[in-house]
């Protein structure tokens, strides 16, 4: 059974102003999506589910279904505030869904088969998805997950800090903990620092770091179910808290029942967070297809230019 790819898609976007995940960067108005979905295929995923929220539905398919029609099974999973489908009998006022992996156990439902997650507004280049492919058809069972773990001086911006979730990793490559620095930059000489309140602290510019790709199977939706209620009554009062995904992995590895493989690879990162970014990325993906690595038009699809 090939392997799912979920691509989260329900976020707000509110520091970028608009629906980024259907905004255009390509040369023809392709999305970052289109290019992970491309390279998803290539490497043998077999379905495309789209984590969204429900208003969002037609746009998504307007967009995604007369290019993938034919290339690949495609489905939507809607991401909601209502807790009922998870036994939670409360109404809970939040301006932002609950979290990346809320979002994935919306899916709990709808997916049966090996699958990986990943964020709609990242780049993370082919590498990243065959090696995925391979993890998930031939190493992965309900104790063995895994991670695509970045170097870290390629998802650094030339324009400041950034936050960064650093990997702790054993001898057998096994997640132990994700360390998040929240200021990680490039220093005047080209190498890897982040700051605390302690201080400048060097990190290799091979360090291993989660950009929020991860392999998992649906044994994970049980795992984590109870956690999700835990988590909501524990912070019912706070509407900024979000249930994140390093949050499952860190009380899985810590409670014994799951390991992480860190999946290591040299590809470059790039995403998009502010309007900002947009120039920045159209030129990555600019020079990706002028070096060859995709053509011009992704779908061989005209399509208007964003």
């Amino acid at each position: 059974m090939k392997p799912t790819l979920l691509i989260l898609a329900a976020g707000m976007a509110s520091r970028y102003g608009s629906m980024k995940q259907i905004d255009g960067f390509g040369p023809n108005g392709e999305t970052i999506i289109d290019y992970s979905i491309h390279d998803a295929i290539k490497a043998g995923f077999g379905k495309i589910s789209f984590i969204i929220r429900e208003e969002f539905v037609d746009s998504f398919k307007s967009i995604f279904e007369p290019k993938l029609k034919g290339r690949v099974a495609t489905d939507y999973v809607f991401q909601s505030f209502d807790l009922k489908p998870f036994g939670i009998d409360k109404e809970i006022e939040r301006a932002k869904p609950w979290g990346t992996a809320h979002a994935v156990l919306a899916a709990r439902n709808q997916v049966h088969e090996p699958f990986c997650v990943i964020n709609a507004d990242d780049y993370y280049g082919y590498d990243a998805f065959e090696k995925m492919v391979k993890f998930l058809t031939t190493e992965a069972s309900d104790t063995q997950y895994s991670l695509v773990g970045y170097q870290i001086d390629k998802t650094l911006s030339d324009y400041g800090t950034v936050s960064r979730g650093v990997c702790e990793v054993d001898d057998s490559g096994n997640l132990t903990e994700v360390n998040e620095r929240t200021a990680v930059y490039f220093t005047a000489d080209g190498s890897v620092a982040y700051k605390d309140e302690t201080g400048e602290h060097p990190l290799p510019n091979d360090t291993r770091v989660s950009m929020n790709f991860w392999g998992f199977t649906p044994a994970v939706f049980k795992q984590s179910e109870q956690m999700f209620k835990d988590f909501v009554a524990a912070n019912e009062h706070n509407p900024k808290a979000e249930f994140f995904i390093p949050l499952v992995a860190d009380n899985l590895v810590k409670s014994g029942q799951a390991s992480f493989k860190v999946i290591p690879t040299s590809s470059k990162w790039f995403g998009v967070t502010y309007k900002e970014d947009k120039p920045i990325v159209q030129k990555c993906i600019s020079d990706l297809v002028a070096s060859g690595v995709y053509p011009e038009n992704l779908w061989e699809l005209k399509a208007e230019k964003a």
